[in-house]
């Protein structure tokens, strides 16, 4: 099945661990149309990526488009909090070609947009944009720019930034 990540889950490292979605394999990146990528889904008291539904024209998110295996799905659930702050739902996404792809991918429910992310996981999703090479203009415009705050629980940050190994970037 094909699934739309445009935050932390961008990051194939992240995807692929903690029993996420270890078959995950990228296919490119996509582009969603008619939404803009906010920071505001209410996370652990911090702000999470959204794939905010605007239906302006001009509005859109870059993102990587994954093939995975249908039998991970239900962990990619768990993971991503489907119910519980996020829903899913089936969008058009479309490569520089021009080809369509329907997929899945998630957006927020509890929304907060006073809250900001943790630098932990502004990380991840810097991370993961740049390795899957988005336009260096989207990402400066639409992540390096979000405001990040220090977790105060330090051992979930420590955990979180495990997944670097001693190479944490910046």
């Amino acid at each position: 099945m094909k699934y739309f990540a445009y935050g932390s889950n961008m990051f194939c490292a992240r995807l692929k661990a903690k029993n996420r979605v270890p078959s995950a394999q990228k296919i490119g990146v996509y582009t969603l149309t008619k939404h803009d990528l906010r920071f505001h889904k209410k996370s652990n008291g911090s702000a999470k990526c959204d794939a905010y539904q605007t239906g302006n024209e001009k509005d859109f998110i870059l993102g990587v488009l994954f093939d995975i295996s249908s039998a991970e799905k239900e962990d990619l659930d768990k993971a991503e909090g489907l119910g519980h702050g996020y829903d899913q739902k089936t969008v058009s996404v479309l490569n520089d070609c021009g080809e369509i792809c329907e997929a899945v991918t998630y957006f927020a429910t509890n929304i907060d947009a006073s809250l900001k992310p943790y630098s932990w996981y502004k990380k991840h999703v810097v991370t993961g944009a740049r390795e899957a090479d988005l336009a260096e203009e989207y990402v400066k415009k639409k992540i390096d720019v979000i405001v990040s705050v220090e977790d105060p629980c330090k051992e979930r940050e420590s955990e979180e930034l495990a997944i670097y190994g001693n190479k944490v970037p910046k």
